[in-house]
């Protein structure tokens, strides 16, 4: 016996029915149109525990009686007082430690005092500021009338001087009639000078009393004990410096020492 059939009419009720069911459901709520969601009570809690802080922090820093500049401290210096030194620093005392321009203070210091070739300014917590400093050293003297104009190694002249400083040789500059004053001035030769000055060994920059220049090429010293080194131009410097100190081992009563050739130095009595 077959089984009912279905009418056409009831599969197009079951059709409509099926569509108002669907149209019947309440659709989800887009992402413009839907409920914002309000933070949870412990993100609240830490955004406020977060700003506490930093506001803590700032007043600590800045607006607190403790984190304030009382003392400063001056190292490093051999022959600028540090007395002057920090008084040309004027570190704003009372001032929070934290808002000090420690590259400001820096700047004036080198600007101000040309002996002090580097100086680091650090925050020395909680209530200092430490001043630590780096002086120029002369390797050559420039004569200026009755007084004395020091160099550094970098040919910087930073100071003029009453006295000779001890172990600090003198530049007796002779190029007036020099050819190679054509192509290299007196501040040329004068680097040059300086540059020779700082390339010789701490022995006999001791005993150095004279740098003398003649020419680009023609440079030498006179040592102590009437000793005397052609050196020749500034070149090879390192090399000289090493075939000198040989020399001076192997021969120590030679009073004539040749290095401008390095490869071939020698060394005689007179």
């Amino acid at each position: 016996m077959a089984g009912p059939t279905t009418t056409a009419a009831q599969r197009g009720a079951r059709r409509t029915n099926g569509t108002s069911s669907a149209r019947s459901r309440p659709s989800r709520p887009g992402p413009r149109g839907g409920r914002t969601r309000l933070p949870s009570p412990w993100t609240v809690l830490v955004v406020l525990a977060a700003l506490a802080l930093v506001v803590s922090t700032v007043w600590v820093l800045y607006g607190s009686k403790w984190l304030r500049v009382r003392d400063v401290t001056v190292s490093g210096t051999r022959v600028l007082a540090p007395a002057r030194v920090e008084a040309v620093a004027a570190v704003p005392l009372g001032s929070p430690l934290a808002s000090v321009d420690t590259d400001a203070i820096a700047e004036r210091l080198r600007r101000k005092l040309p002996r002090i070739d580097s100086v680091d300014v650090v925050r020395s917590w909680p209530d200092g500021i430490a001043l630590e400093v780096t002086e120029r050293k002369p390797v050559l003297l420039l004569e200026q009338g009755p007084k004395f104009v020091e160099v550094d190694r970098k040919g910087v002249r930073f100071a003029t001087v009453d006295r000779q400083p001890r172990g600090v040789p003198l530049l007796r500059l002779t190029a007036d009639q020099s050819p190679s004053l054509r192509r290299f001035d007196t501040e040329r030769l004068i680097r040059e000078a300086v540059g020779v000055a700082g390339e010789l060994p701490a022995a006999v920059a001791r005993d150095t009393r004279i740098v003398g220049v003649r020419s680009y090429d023609s440079i030498t010293l006179e040592l102590t004990g009437n000793r005397t080194v052609v050196w020749g131009s500034g070149e090879a410097g390192e090399a000289k410096a090493r075939a000198l100190t040989a020399l001076m081992k192997a021969s120590p009563k030679a009073g004539h020492f040749d290095v401008s050739a390095p490869t071939a130095p020698a060394a005689s009595r007179s």
